[in-house]
């Protein structure tokens, strides 16, 4: 089935699902608690990609604006900004002001159906 026939939740949903965390938090190898863990970080990334994608419906933004908006650092921001990009989720769109006045890139979501 298209993407255009599916709501956009579902959709969304799908791709930050496969949106990869590093190759992978957990080896085979690894105790149980290793695997909970795991997985505990991968729904914690999850909801940050989540707020992010939520707050640039407000219009593009840089890395600072971002964190301002989802209350996150601007470090975790930056992490998931990563993983975003490479996921198609976002676009990187020109510059925006950082909150000390320097130039950072700024980010919207991507229009193209993704």
């Amino acid at each position: 089935m298209s993407d255009y026939y599916r709501p956009a939740d579902a959709v969304l949903q799908e791709r930050l699902a496969a949106t990869p965390l590093f190759g992978g938090l957990a080896r085979p190898t690894d105790p149980a608690t290793s695997h909970q863990a795991a997985a505990k970080a991968t729904t914690f990334a999850g909801d940050h990609r989540t707020r992010i994608l939520e707050a640039l419906e407000a219009g593009p933004a840089g890395q600072t604006e971002l964190a301002r908006r989802t209350g996150l650092t601007v470090a975790a921001v930056s992490r998931r900004l990563g993983e975003l990009s490479r996921g198609g989720l976002i676009v990187r769109e020109g510059e925006a002001r950082s909150a000390s006045g320097g130039r950072e890139a700024a980010y919207r979501r991507a229009t193209d159906g993704r």
